[in-house]
C-alpha cells in the first residue's frame, strides 16, 4: 500500500468537494477544478477528510493509489490558495511584456514569441525580466512555466535565458586559449 495514498485529504472550510464514483469536483474560492480518477480506486468522504483506497489488491491499482491522493490533494490546495511558479530573464536585450493577457517574450531570436494563456492562467511580469505564471490547476500552471521556460532554456557558458527562479544553472569553463 502506498504510503502517500494512506494519509487522508484535510478539507477546509472555504472548500467544497463533490464526489460522483470517480469524479471529483472541488469548488472553493479561487476557482472550480474537476477529475476524473483512474479504474481501481475507491474515494470517500468522512466529515472534513477525503480517504482514497484502493479496490483491489492488482499492480494496477496500488500504483494509481498514491496518484489519485496526489491529485485530489493538488485539487482542494489550488483553488484554496493557487499555484505559482516564477521565471526569470537572464541576457541582455531579453525581456517579457504583457500585451493584453498574451505574453511577449523577446529572447534573442530575431522576432518575438507570444505565449497565450489557456483559461485559469494568468502572467504578470516584473521589471520587464520576472515573470510570474498563476492559477489553481497545479499541472497547467506548470506546464506553462516550461512552455515559457523552452522558449530560450538556459546556456552553461554565460547563464543568458529563461530560467525557474531559485534553479541553480551549472557553469562551464569556456574555451581555453592557445599555448
Amino acid at each position: 500500500m502506498s504510503r502517500i495514498g494512506k494519509q487522508p485529504i484535510e478539507v477546509p472550510e472555504k472548500v467544497d468537494v463533490t464526489l460522483d464514483g470517480l469524479s471529483v469536483r472541488v469548488k472553493g474560492p479561487k476557482g472550480e477544478l474537476q477529475r476524473v480518477l483512474p479504474e481501481g480506486i475507491s474515494i470517500s468522504k468522512v466529515e472534513n477528510t477525503i480517504v482514497v483506497k484502493t479496490t483491489s489488491d492488482k499492480r494496477k491499482s496500488r500504483e494509481r493509489h498514491g496518484l489519485s491522493r496526489s491529485l485530489i490533494a493538488n485539487m482542494v490546495q489550488g483553488v484554496n490558495e493557487g499555484y505559482t511558479r516564477k521565471l526569470e530573464i537572464v541576457g541582455v536585450g531579453s525581456r517579457a511584456q504583457l500585451k493584453g493577457k498574451a505574453l511577449v517574450v523577446s529572447a534573442g531570436y530575431s522576432h518575438q514569441i507570444e505565449v497565450v494563456p489557456p483559461d485559469g492562467i494568468t502572467f504578470k511580469v516584473e521589471n520587464n525580466t520576472n515573470v510570474t505564471v498563476s492559477g489553481v490547476d497545479k499541472e497547467l500552471v506548470g506546464n506553462e512555466a516550461a512552455k515559457i521556460r523552452a522558449i530560450r532554456p538556459p546556456e552553461p557558458y554565460k547563464g543568458k535565458g529563461i530560467k525557474y527562479a531559485g534553479e541553480r544553472i551549472i557553469r562551464k569553463a569556456g574555451k581555453s586559449g592557445k599555448k
